[in-house]
């Protein structure tokens, strides 16, 4: 958002309040709206069917009084003094209290993205001598829906902003509704109150007018086609903090782009692509694991290429629980082929992939799509282990793929033309014997084993770097990644089944960050917020082709944890 949109909002809460009635209105439209997530199809009622989007933010103080659950005494500490500054900043050169005059009145705020104004010819009929670059595109339009829920409370809030020094109020009339303009340092912002108990709030006049228009009887985003449906659903996830729709998405992106003064009109193929995606949706809650998001993508059957597959998420325990950072998944060759279908209108990329295959053939004599991509056709996953051994010694720590495949015989052809081409390198290659398994080593002379391949079973490869990385995933010998602790607390309240998992230990990232960031240590505040999550976790499940979900957690410490 623009910063000259987003400060406007404080500077003319008030304003229009003052100017809806009595007394006697106020105490009879008490009630108010509650503030909770139920509110959003209310404040999209008088949000106009142009909306690109709208953000929902709920007010509800039990939603953000379990965000404090969380985090080290610093981290309460540095949000504690962000919202003081906060406070500070928007409400300088004031006698006004965010605590004491703002937040008893003011309910949840839908915030709703409008398209540009259309910009006419004339407006661009500069003096000659001018040299000022002309913008032909304009920024999209916001528009702020704030809940009333305490009108006695916003009047009394109303009247205290209108004795401020500097800034001036002007009324005009459209369709029967006071529109107040109010200047602050400059700076004109418009407001409506509308039926005594919902306050519209925008930069530009013109999109007040049209959330009048709204409220009058024109179609509203509440009804407008993929907006209805998302806005009733929702997500569902616990004490819900905001709501995000996206009625059309490619129609969302298209506009945005054409507004963008650097944005040129989008290629037709992109466009296709985008066009998958029909509409989405997404939520922020709190839980007792953490910061939960869900997004919901509602697709076009015809359009969606993609074939989702589940994954058994048995490759998960081949690692050691040590393992701090980790993503799986599902075929990548049935993937890389619908990539190839869906880019064939895209020159540049096929250019690319042509490329690479002609470089890799003659190179190491391998074919893309068949010897390198075609056996990757079942679940897997790369990982990261720390280590402080061999070659791995001035890193701190090595990774591991390891995949399934029902295709063996081509990936040890695969794996030998790699050796045999290893072996014309100052490289040595030998095979060691590592709990019954054999493997296969490219050394470097006086310093240990660079990376290492071989057969956990039958049909799960791994390749490792370095080593002591080997030894971890052939030997297994301690307690597997899927059933230690953190493991199980980042990801174990995820959606299953699912297409994979993407996975941080943030205790263990953290002290390989710093073992690197002597010279230029993190700064304290970053140090206090990553200090009170415990990790990331991301997964993705798709149950059936017209539909695509993904859930996030970051989960959080205890607000007791040290």
């Amino acid at each position: 958002m623009p910063e000259s949109k987003s400060k406007f909002l404080i500077p003319t809460i008030g304003a229009a309040v003052v100017l809806t009635g009595g007394i006697a209105a106020y105490m009879y439209f008490k009630g108010g709206p509650a503030g909770d997530s139920a509110g959003a199809l209310g404040s999209a009622k008088v949000v106009p069917s142009s909306a690109l989007m709208a953000t929902y933010i709920t007010t509800d103080p039990q939603a953000w009084a379990k965000l404090q659950q969380f985090g080290t005494p610093e981290a309460q500490q540095l949000v504690a003094k962000g919202l003081e500054s906060f406070n500070k900043d928007m409400l300088k050169d004031s006698n006004i209290s965010y605590e004491k005059d703002i937040k008893p009145w003011a309910g949840s705020v839908m915030i709703a993205v409008l398209p540009p104004n259309a910009v006419k010819p004339a407006q661009f009929n500069t003096p000659a001598a001018s040299n000022k670059p002309i913008k032909l595109q304009s920024e999209p339009n916001i528009l702020l829906v704030v809940g009333i829920k305490d009108k006695i409370a916003a009047l009394n809030f109303g009247n205290k902003l209108k004795a401020q020094k500097g800034i001036k109020f002007q009324e005009s009339d459209y369709k029967g509704e006071k529109i107040t303009e109010t200047t602050d340092k400059g700076k004109p912002t418009y407001s409506v109150v509308l039926n005594n108990s919902q306050l519209i709030l925008a930069p530009e006049k013109q999109a007040v007018e049209q959330a009048i228009d709204t409220f009058k009887g024109q179609p509203s985003f509440a009804t407008k086609e993929g907006a209805s449906n998302i806005l009733s659903k929702g997500v569902d996830v616990k004490n819900t903090l905001a709501q995000i729709y996206i009625p059309d998405y490619a129609g969302m992106v298209q506009q945005l782009a054409a507004a963008n003064p650097q944005g040129t009109q989008l290629p037709p193929q992109t466009l296709k692509q985008l066009q998958q995606v029909k509409s989405m949706v997404a939520g922020v809650g709190v839980d007792d694991a953490g910061l939960r998001v869900k997004a919901i993508a509602n697709l076009d059957p015809q359009l969606n290429k993609f074939q989702y597959q589940n994954t058994p998420a048995k490759i998960v325990g081949q690692f050691p629980t040590d393992t701090f950072a980790l993503v799986s998944g599902q075929g990548i060759s049935r993937t890389w082929s619908t990539v190839l279908e869906q880019s064939k209108d895209y020159p540049e990329f096929n250019q690319a992939v042509a490329q690479v295959r002609q470089q890799l053939k003659a190179v190491a004599n391998l074919d893309l799509d068949k010897e390198v991509l075609g056996w990757m056709d079942g679940e897997f996953a790369l990982g990261t282990i720390p280590s402080n051994q061999g070659i791995l010694a001035s890193v701190g720590f090595g990774g591991a793929l390891l995949f399934d495949t029902s295709d063996r015989k081509t990936a040890e052809a695969t794996l030998s033309k790699l050796d045999d081409l290893v072996k014309k390198q100052s490289l040595n290659v030998a095979q060691r014997d590592i709990s019954g398994k054999k493997i296969t080593e490219w050394q470097i002379p006086q310093q240990g084993a660079l990376l290492a391949h071989g057969w956990l079973d039958e049909d799960t490869l791994f390749v490792a770097l370095g080593s002591p990385i080997a030894d971890a995933i052939a030997t297994n010998k301690s307690q597997s990644l899927d059933n230690s602790d953190t493991f199980k607390a980042v990801t174990g309240s995820l959606q299953k089944p699912n297409g994979g998992y993407f996975y941080v230990d943030m205790d263990k990232t953290m002290t390989l960050v710093n073992r690197f960031a002597v010279a230029q240590p993190v700064p304290p505040e970053a140090s206090a917020v990553l200090s009170s999550i415990r990790g990331l976790g991301v997964t993705a499940t798709s149950p059936d082709k017209s539909t695509s979900q993904v859930e996030m957690l970051l989960a959080l410490k205890p607000k007791t944890a040290k």
